[in-house]
């Protein structure tokens, strides 16, 4: 027989190492391949030949793996250009010299553009002994065709429920206050919209619609004369009508050539100051913890996300499976049920799911009731959670083990 290798790309997810611990425990079920390799940081360390064998990991390294931060094996944002020959020549020498016959390269929408370009590479040069498959993962929740993506539940969790616990907090006073949530969302406003399952948000403010300062103001001051708070929620990415970003500061790119943003909610907190309409702003940025917060995972986002890896790994027995993203497709929503699917992971690389207009209510006040039917699904059921001595377990990732 011959082996498969595993690696995550782009920024993690709390659930993002079940997938990984999935496509372990479907292998150990099921041996299509003799060994099971992690590659540590992505295709930048499968370059390094930077490889570790994960074939026979305990039932109880398995079970922590689930519910350990951040991506175990170690993440990059190395963007694979299709015009750097070398790369892909690079890569196939390193898959053929350890017998790999199957990637599966677990990440977003960058993520899902390398599987689709390396099989569009290996049916260029006529290689049909390498497969690639994508297993999706994002916070953000902007893939195309699939229904949602594994992260996303977990991520709605965490902030819906910071959002309740920080409007408690600031109502503890009587004095006027507006508190502003910023949570991430580059291009899809998803994430801020999430927020709103906490039934405690006045306004809402998503990329997808250009900012108008004037009528948000007055939103603002038609909550602070009313009950003199006002719970305001940003995505990252807000911009304005000329396409310039909200945040404050200089947006610099990351690896893939996207904007590196951050501060947003000091953009509101000093228009809101600047305006006169309130004079006290709280900010609260979520930045890292949104997607590392692992002991509010959803236990329907942790479930999807370890199956989603099985199905990756069943389908993979197929040896003319290659250049396609294992996606989750909704049955129903009372119950709730979900099935796998495949697609192209070109029909996903490069495009952007926005949240739907028709979910966003007008001047700001929030999301209608059918995208919060979507959304509550998928933030249901609490695992449980290992602890030692206080602190949750996790898995020492493999890119720090000797």
């Amino acid at each position: 027989m011959s082996n498969c290798l595993v690696a995550q790309s782009g920024g993690p997810t709390s659930v993002i190492n079940a997938t990984l611990a999935g496509v372990v425990k479907a292998n150990q079920l099921n041996p299509v391949y003799d060994i099971v390799y992690g590659g540590l940081h992505g295709v930048e360390g499968i370059l390094q030949e930077m490889l570790v064998d994960l074939t026979h990991m305990s039932e109880m390294d398995n079970l922590i793996l689930k519910q350990t931060p951040a991506s175990a094996l170690g993440s990059c944002r190395y963007k694979l250009k299709r015009a750097n020959v070398k790369d892909f020549e690079r890569i196939v020498e390193v898959l053929r010299k350890y017998n790999i016959e199957t990637m599966f390269y677990i990440g977003g929408n960058d993520s899902m553009d390398t599987v689709a370009a390396l099989s569009e590479y290996a049916e260029a040069h006529n290689i049909t002994d390498l497969r690639f498959v994508g297993c999706p993962k994002t916070v953000d929740n902007d893939l195309m065709v699939t229904d949602h993506c594994p992260g996303f539940g977990s991520a709605a969790k965490f902030i819906a429920n910071t959002a309740l616990q920080t409007w408690l907090d600031v109502n503890v006073y009587t004095r006027q206050e507006v508190f502003v949530l910023e949570t991430m969302g580059r291009d899809a406003g998803w994430l801020a919209a999430s927020a709103c399952l906490s039934g405690i948000v006045d306004l809402v403010v998503l990329p997808e619609i250009p900012f108008n300062k004037e009528v948000f103001l007055a939103q603002v001051k038609k909550h602070i004369d009313t009950k003199n708070k006002c719970y305001v929620v940003v995505s990252e990415g807000v911009k304005y009508p000329d396409g310039n970003y909200l945040a404050a500061g200089e947006a610099k790119n990351d690896g893939f050539g996207h904007a590196v943003l951050g501060g947003a909610g000091q953009a509101v907190r000093q228009l809101i100051l600047d305006s006169g309409v309130a004079s006290r702003v709280k900010v609260q940025d979520l930045s890292t913890a949104q997607r590392c917060h692992t002991t509010d995972q959803s236990l329907v986002d942790v479930e999807e996300s370890f199956k989603l890896g099985m199905s990756a790994h069943m389908r993979s027995m197929d040896k003319s499976f290659t250049g396609n993203m294992v996606g989750v497709k909704r049955v129903s929503n009372h119950p709730y049920n979900v099935e796998y699917f495949a697609t192209k992971a070109s029909n996903v690389a490069n495009h952007v799911k926005h949240f739907p207009a028709e979910w966003m209510l007008p001047d700001y006040a929030g999301v209608s009731q059918e995208a919060l039917d979507y959304m509550r699904p998928l933030i249901n059921g609490s695992p449980v959670i290992h602890y030692n001595e206080g602190v949750q377990a996790y898995l020492k990732p493999f890119y720090l083990k000797k």
